[in-house]
């Protein structure tokens, strides 16, 4: 069951008269400063990886979002633009040094351990299987086999002839943000040591970053917002719908049914792409400075802002959607109909489940999907609580995993 936001509706009636306003539906939970330019952000698992310029990489603790710490750093040599991470590793699109792969096994000591030059700029980086794809300027896609992170080596290439800032990979297919010419590029990578192009499409704007997700591409298109292509044919790729944000999108990042675009001085813009030919803003947050990159993880988002280094999100305007099986297998189920107490059999946060930190907790959220207060094991005073609809929202022993249900406070 999806609850729709009343709030957000009287917010778009109200929006003629109401002043301008730097957020909807989203909230700053913290930010770290970084010492060069971010350009660039990957997260996994309790860390978040910033590629920073001059700065190099800038490995960040996100274990709690609200006071993110940076733990450890290495300088790369040629202005680190993109980055992604797979594993132990993160690769790193350094700008005029080409490919870095650096060992962040143990994140207090990032280094160093692979290098591979690339012909032009190396802008943005993605790893699938044994291969990095590297959107290199001028020099177009290069495929470079990272099967030995101690010794990466070119594969092959595809020279796009325009300039390459973005790439995501699916399947036997990269899809490359070429902006000179404002088009999308389908390679197909099926034969990583001749990689050809197998279609294009035109975009209005300045196709800078890309995202795939299913059957869509998602292209951060400078002053035409975000564009939605449908590739379900990867010969005969179409637009299928179109979001005009403020700003000039610069990077997208996809997770379930929402685009979150990061739109240069307009900050971050949340999209609703569950009707990919009618997106539409479901949320903000803007600040003063340039968000050029985004990376979603669980329910934060991570925006690399110019000013602000790595700022951390949330997002709370979708509504709340009930888990299809809210409630597992328990002696103790959760109550529906609560009064006054509000028991909750065995969650809390993943730090008391092995392995795991405090990436999420359990919460609960009003029927706008607003968090109103954390929940821990065991008896929760809610008696101060209006009564109404509230939903639980509660992690699961994987990162990926968390369940919500609803519950009716009364009195």
């Amino acid at each position: 069951m999806r609850t729709l936001l009343s709030a957000f509706c009287l917010s778009l009636l109200l929006a003629g008269i109401a002043p301008a306003q730097d957020s909807l539906n989203c909230r700053l939970l913290g930010h770290c400063d970084t010492p060069g330019s971010a350009r660039g952000v990957a997260v996994a698992g309790n860390f978040a990886y910033v590629a920073d310029g001059t700065g190099g990489l800038r490995v960040i603790s996100v274990a709690d979002p609200a006071y993110p710490v940076e733990v450890g750093f290495e300088y790369t040599p040629g202005g680190a633009s993109g980055v992604t991470v797979d594993g132990s590793y993160a690769y790193v699109a350094d700008g005029s040094s080409g490919l870095e792969v650096v060992d962040v096994s143990v994140p207090a000591t990032p280094h160093i351990t692979g290098h591979c030059s690339t012909p032009d700029w190396a802008y943005g980086v993605v790893v699938a299987g044994n291969y990095a794809y590297v959107a290199d300027g001028l020099s177009g896609l290069r495929v470079i086999e990272v099967s030995n992170p101690a010794f990466p080596r070119e594969k092959g290439y595809c020279d796009t002839v325009d300039n390459s800032l973005g790439v995501a990979v699916t399947g036997s297919y990269a899809y490359v943000a070429d902006n000179s010419c404002h088009r999308v590029r389908v390679i197909d990578v099926s034969n990583p040591a001749d990689p050809q192009e197998h279609a294009r499409h035109t975009t209005p704007g300045q196709a800078n970053g890309i995202a795939v997700s299913g059957d869509y591409v998602y292209v951060a298109d400078d002053s035409a917002g975000l564009r939605v292509i449908d590739v379900f044919n990867p010969a005969d790729p179409r637009e299928s719908g179109f979001y005009d944000t403020p700003g000039l999108s610069q990077g997208v990042a996809v997770a379930g049914s929402y685009a979150y675009v990061a739109d240069l001085d307009s900050g971050l813009r949340v999209i609703d792409v569950s009707d990919p030919g009618a997106p539409e803003e479901r949320g903000f947050y803007s600040t003063p400075g340039y968000a050029v990159a985004v990376a979603v993880a669980g329910s934060y988002v991570y925006v690399a802002h110019d000013i602000e280094g790595l700022q951390i999100i949330e997002f709370n305007g979708g509504g709340v959607e009930e888990s299809s099986k809210p409630q597992a297998a328990s002696p103790k189920p959760m109550p529906t109909i609560v009064r006054r107490v509000l028991f909750v059999p065995g969650l809390g946060t993943r730090s008391e489940l092995p392995g795991n930190s405090v990436m999420s907790r359990a919460a609960l959220l009003d029927i706008n999907g607003r968090k109103v207060m954390e929940l821990h094991s065991g008896a929760n005073d809610v008696s101060r609580l209006a009564p109404g609809v509230y939903f639980v929202r509660a992690p699961g022993r994987e990162p990926s995993a968390v369940s919500c249900h609803r519950v009716l406070i009364v009195r």
